[in-house]
């Protein structure tokens, strides 16, 4: 019971792999639409006055943890 894969001939191979390049070129296409579109809505994101807010209080806490971690030389 060891039935052997048929092998196309030439002619459905060649069909089959430019297929497959059309469908990889259509792929590629819609990811270029989708990273376009992620870049677009990142951009906006930034204009929002909560995310300017979140990054101002990033900013105020990694100031006050180097300040946290910053000794002063008068006191070593």
């Amino acid at each position: 019971m060891s039935s052997q894969p048929i092998i196309p001939d030439a002619e459905t191979r060649a069909r089959s792999v430019a297929r497959m390049r059309e469908i990889c070129t259509a792929f590629d296409e819609q990811i270029a639409v989708l990273d376009r579109l992620s870049t677009q809505l990142e951009a906006e994101n930034q204009q929002q006055p909560f995310y300017i807010y979140c990054q101002k209080r990033k900013q105020q806490r990694e100031a006050a943890q180097e300040k946290l971690h910053t000794i002063p030389t008068s006191m070593i």
